[in-house]
């Protein structure tokens, strides 16, 4: 048996606890609190610049699209070193990858950024997370997107 044969058979005989869909909302409420304070921190200089008038970039405002910025970041970075967030880790939650190996940086682009942009952007996305409450592996479709499992911490 050649050792990528035995690191399939490893992977495939590991048991995960899937985390449902409550553990993962109550998680990601705590992780916008935690955006929502960074971008309170970060952008209140705004406030001062302009006399107080927002600046838009087209449809946009500055502020809107740095608060987005951060968003994003915080979950891609977050998840890419800790694979977990702030949120996750307070309920004992943390991303693998569907394969048990190390996330990777495009795993993680499709399931952070793409992923939660389309639920955040298409009012169809917010109920597409009721995937994850009744599918077999608790998967969100931006799971699915990034070949990614939210599991309890062993």
């Amino acid at each position: 048996m050649t050792e990528e044969q035995m690191n399939d058979s490893n992977t495939q005989s590991m048991k995960f606890r899937y985390a449902g869909f409550w553990m993962r909302f109550w998680a990601y409420l705590v992780d916008l609190i935690i955006v929502f304070s960074i971008n309170g921190i970060l952008l209140v200089p705004f406030k001062f610049i302009n006399d107080g008038f927002t600046m838009d970039i087209g449809f946009w405002t500055v502020t809107g699209i740095l608060s987005s910025i951060v968003f994003y970041l915080y979950f891609l970075l977050m998840t890419k070193f800790y694979n977990q967030t702030l949120g996750k880790m307070i309920f004992g939650l943390r991303v693998i990858r569907e394969d048990s190996q190390s996330l990777r940086w495009n795993d993680l682009i499709f399931r952070e950024i793409i992923g939660r942009f389309i639920h955040r952007v298409f009012f169809i996305g917010v109920f597409l997370y009721l995937f994850v409450a009744f599918g077999a592996q608790k998967q969100g479709i931006h799971d699915m997107i990034g070949n990614t499992r939210v599991v309890f911490e062993e």
